[in-house]
């Protein structure tokens, strides 16, 4: 497996991806799937370097290319006011059959080591609930609790909490 910035050839399989939990999950809160040229955008707000990035896991093959995406990790701003431009919120997706095979952990491992030379102080990471695996990922990595909002989002003719995580990033932390 490899690790490396997301790409527009990567467009179709990401979007694939991320529609599966749209469609299938209350993982994220948008609620209707995007074509490739609608989640255009999303994939350009992402540059190979710098506190917003867009990293891709894919299967490598022996003697060929890239392989199929099994997952990706973002870094985006964390609100739009110039004040946050030091923090910023952070999200994973994996293949739903490559869940519990570490691609998760080397995503996340690989994005901190990227902003850790940026100037970012910290990195948020809101979790619909339940989400236990998700939790697990983010306390491994030393994200700590700092609050829930209860029942924020309605999806699946339900409401969802959002628990929010913090890991400090910065050099003074």
């Amino acid at each position: 497996m490899q690790v490396r910035a997301g790409a527009e050839a990567d467009l179709e399989a990401l979007t694939d991806l991320y529609n599966h939990y749209v469609r299938e999950t209350a993982i994220t809160f948008d609620t209707v799937a995007f074509s490739p040229e609608e989640r255009r955008p999303w994939l350009l707000s992402h540059p190979e370097d710098g506190p917003h990035r867009l990293l891709v896991a894919q299967e490598r093959h022996a003697g060929s290319g890239g392989g199929r995406v099994l997952g990706y990790v973002t870094s985006s701003p964390f609100r739009v006011k110039p004040a946050y431009a030091t923090s910023v919120e952070v999200s994973v997706y994996c293949a739903p059959d490559a869940a519990g095979r570490g691609i998760g952990t080397l995503l996340y491992r690989t994005l901190f080591e990227a902003l850790r030379q940026e100037d970012v102080h910290r990195a948020y990471a809101g979790i619909a609930q339940p989400n236990a695996a998700s939790v697990r990922l983010h306390e491994r990595f030393g994200f700590r609790h700092v609050g829930t909002y209860r029942e924020v989002g309605r999806k699946f003719g339900r409401y969802w909490d959002v628990a929010w995580y913090e890991l400090p990033l910065g050099l003074a932390d």
